[in-house]
């Protein structure tokens, strides 16, 4: 018998060390083979300097998911307050709003159709007074924002832009005046960080209401002392994150009914229903929390959480557009047609959107 031959180190292949071809061809030889891992591509070191050489799409696309290669399983992590799962017809529904920039609402009216057809769903959830323009407009004062942190800045805003009005007119000054006057905002101190965004962002200052360890919500009497002439509103949580507790949004309305009668104010409320927005409609036996509450001027929802929805999703609803929604609108006249945005956001994608109305019409009341 012949001894076996001692087993030798192969010499890394000679295109290791060479750059990759000028042009991002098709892979050849024992690159079409073996595929990424065989290619002078995966042997050259990665730096944050711009490529000179494009790749072929399936070693980019192998490229990109090793970033992730030891990350968190998305199924696995509660953490994130996002939906992770898809079907299959979900994923292509998704994929196909990628192309689409929804902020184009002429040149995509069927698309924008598709958005205020779940605008009005999410606003039937919560209840919402049809509003007298409802036939102009199509829909219900809000829109579909990038999550709820969008949403929350978007109805801080609204009601900021309120408070000013209403406090120039009653003090009787001008919008130069009025704008070195420092509002604030009244909210327990379990809230989500959008709020704090807020508040560093837009000069609005936080008025914190204290929980007791046996509530965890807001308790309407503490209002008393920290609503004044100055408060833009009362922002009540539907699901906070420490618990998923609901503060008592129709006995915080009742407080404030009784401050603003006393004082010839006007302070209203908003509802932070990121957690709770998507839970509360399918609950029996729970006070109103939402517009059948007179006080409530605007509720937002993450629809990637509890809305079933993908990352990116969220919504806001404003009681109606005078003196609330039309606070943050902004017409757009250079993209074909005149329409108004109401997002803090322009280009975004049909992506979430469409999802959102998958999920509606896929899993419908009994669903959820």
């Amino acid at each position: 018998e012949m001894p076996p031959k001692p087993r030798t180190k192969r010499p890394l292949s000679p295109t290791a060390s060479r750059p990759p071809p000028s042009s991002p061809n098709a892979p050849v030889g024992a690159e079409a083979l073996y595929g990424y891992y065989a290619s002078s591509w995966a042997v050259c070191q990665t730096d944050d300097t711009f490529p000179r050489h494009g790749e072929p799409a399936s070693f980019v696309q192998t490229r990109i998911r090793n970033y992730a290669l030891l990350d968190f399983k998305p199924q696995l992590n509660t953490a994130s307050y996002i939906n992770v799962v898809a079907e299959p017809e979900e994923q292509a529904v998704a994929l196909e709003g990628l192309a689409v920039n929804i902020a184009d609402q002429t040149i995509y009216p069927g698309s924008m159709k598709c958005h205020n057809d779940a605008l009005n769903m999410v606003a039937s959830l919560w209840h919402c007074p049809r509003p007298p323009c409802f036939d102009e407009h199509g829909c219900y004062p809000g829109a579909g924002t990038i999550g709820s942190t969008e949403a929350c800045l978007l109805a801080g805003l609204a009601m900021k832009f309120r408070w000013r009005k209403w406090y120039s007119q009653a003090k009787g000054l001008n919008e130069t005046q009025v704008r070195r006057e420092y509002p604030n905002l009244v909210i327990t101190t379990l809230f989500q960080a959008a709020w704090e965004k807020l508040f560093k962002y837009m000069d609005v200052e936080p008025r914190f209401a204290a929980v007791s360890a046996e509530s965890f919500t807001m308790d309407p009497s503490s209002l008393t002392n920290l609503v004044d002439d100055h408060t833009i509103g009362v922002v009540c949580i539907l699901g906070n994150h420490y618990g998923g507790h609901y503060d008592p949004v129709e006995a915080v309305g009742k407080a404030l009914e009784h401050i603003n009668e006393k004082h010839g104010w006007q302070v209203g409320i908003h509802v932070d229903a990121a957690s709770g927005g998507f839970i509360a409609p399918f609950q029996c036996g729970i006070a109103p929390y939402d517009f059948r509450v007179p006080q409530v001027l605007s509720i937002n929802g993450s629809g990637h959480k509890f809305g079933q929805s993908c990352c990116g999703t969220g919504w806001i609803v404003w009681r109606h557009r005078i003196d609330l929604s039309d606070h943050v609108a902004v017409m757009v006249s250079y993209l074909g047609g005149k329409a108004a945005s109401f997002t803090l956001n322009f280009s975004r994608p049909m992506t979430g959107i469409n999802v959102q109305l998958y999920k509606f019409y896929r899993l419908g009341r009994d669903g959820y």
